[in-house]
């Protein structure tokens, strides 16, 4: 049995194919995700898991370059706040929501949540460890 990190063995899977510059998205319980990306759903129930809970998990096994926010977080300045802190700042680019929404075919995953929160969504984009 593996002892620690990601338990999930879908985004386990899903971190180790990952290369440099592909995408993974954690998103919200409401995200529509495209019928063509791998769906992984860990929503139970509202709020559980959290999206910050999932994020930080796999901030601890994948190397990323990017983190992309939708700007309308800036609406929920305080769950911004703790989202910033797990992701290194100068990495972080906003953009629209709909245009967040176009990206999402190219992701290698789509991992749904149990968040309520209104835009709780990113998509990391994998960097390199060397």
């Amino acid at each position: 049995m593996k002892k620690r990190g990601v338990l999930n063995w879908e985004i386990a899977s899903v971190i180790a194919q990952m290369g440099h510059g592909d995408m993974i998205c954690v998103g919200d319980a409401g995200l529509p995700i495209p019928h063509e990306v791998k769906r992984i759903d860990l929503a139970v129930t509202a709020g559980t898991p959290d999206l910050l809970t999932v994020v930080r998990v796999i901030l601890h096994e994948l190397a990323i370059e990017e983190a992309i926010l939708a700007k309308e977080l800036t609406k929920n300045p305080s769950y911004l706040q703790e989202l910033q802190e797990l992701l290194p700042t100068e990495h972080i680019t906003y953009i629209e929501h709909k245009e967040l929404k176009t990206l999402l075919p190219r992701a290698k995953a789509v991992i749904r949540t149990g968040e309520f929160t209104p835009y709780a969504n990113v998509i990391l984009r994998s960097g390199v460890v060397f």
